[in-house]
């Protein structure tokens, strides 16, 4: 889907960032991490232009992204920030149906577009719409943003830092919905963060990047067994490694055939949060429910920290 080949941008003999090279899968999250001034803000603004590469190039679908005039290209790439940029003087309706407007889309198409977003985004139609930014909460106002950046059905859509300006507990949901909202539309999402826990709960693999490089680029469960160096080590964590590995495999995925006494979990759960309620309840099993409530097999305390010693 996305080819990023010996991407460098130079501000005089400063490489900020340096021939780097990963590729995107379609339909996956892709996050970059590395502490501030490793690149990753300017490696994501060069895939829509944002940033003008000083060599290398982006491949979008084959195509290379130099060949299509940046303004047209960035109308079909989403692209959400922290601060959300949602125009102060534009309703929530008006704001969602920027770039489908200046697409062409006609009245009832954009309209119909904007409401199906509001719905996903748990913002009625009928009270939100006609609000201005000022007066929806910060929690929102991000999502009003992705919204934003989603209306015109990109297959592409970027996302520096934004959920950074939330407090914890919105800031938890939010990436929710995000994951819940990425797969039902299948968009490739590329993500930047500084933060580690983001970057696990979210992605399908993680760029690590310092002073401009491209240190590590795999699945969140390589990084934290088979760190590529010690900055990348040191970046995953040493001393909770094991939980975090845990927060990686869902209760359905790990789930052994047979019934079980104790709490049912459901299978979406991390191994994380069934660890944890089992702890809190002081059993040993629990028994695992797909979304129809129907027994998907069973989880043992043993068995879940047997997993966590693996790493």
């Amino acid at each position: 889907m996305i080819e990023i080949e010996s991407l460098t941008k130079s501000y005089g003999t400063t490489a900020v960032v340096d021939r780097v090279s990963l590729s995107v899968e379609r339909g996956s999250m892709t996050v970059i991490v590395g502490t501030s001034g490793s690149g990753k803000s300017t490696l994501l603004r060069m895939v829509n232009r944002l940033v003008e590469p000083s060599a290398g190039r982006v491949l979008i679908d084959g195509r290379d992204a130099a060949a299509t005039p940046a303004h047209l290209l960035r109308r079909h790439i989403g692209y959400a920030i922290q601060s959300h940029g949602l125009f102060p003087h534009r309703t929530v309706a008006e704001n969602i149906a920027t770039v489908p407007q200046l697409l062409g889309w006609d009245a009832a198409r954009v309209r119909g577009r904007v409401e199906e977003l509001l719905r996903i985004f748990q913002l009625e139609p009928a009270e939100y719409a006609g609000k201005f930014p000022h007066e929806l909460s910060g929690g929102q106002q991000q999502r009003v943003g992705v919204a934003r950046a989603l209306a015109a059905e990109p297959a592409v859509l970027l996302m520096d830092e934004p959920f950074g300006a939330l407090d914890p507990i919105i800031r938890g949901k939010a990436q929710e919905d995000l994951r819940a909202i990425q797969r039902r539309f299948g968009t490739t999402v590329v993500l930047v963060t500084h933060d580690m826990d983001e970057a696990f709960r979210l992605a399908d693999r993680i760029a690590v990047m310092s002073h401009g490089r491209l240190l590590q680029y795999d699945r969140p469960a390589v990084l934290l067994t088979r760190p590529a160096d010690p900055f990348v080590a040191r970046l995953t964590g040493t001393s909770d490694r094991s939980l975090k590995l845990l927060s990686l495999v869902t209760a359905g995925e790990a789930a052994e055939a047979g019934a079980a006494q104790g709490p049912a979990v459901p299978a979406a759960a991390s191994l994380r949060d069934v660890l944890a309620e089992l702890v809190w309840r002081g059993a040993t099993e629990a028994a695992v429910v797909g979304a129809d409530g129907a027994l998907a097999g069973r989880l043992t305390l043993a068995g879940i920290l047997a997993r966590g010693r693996a790493v």
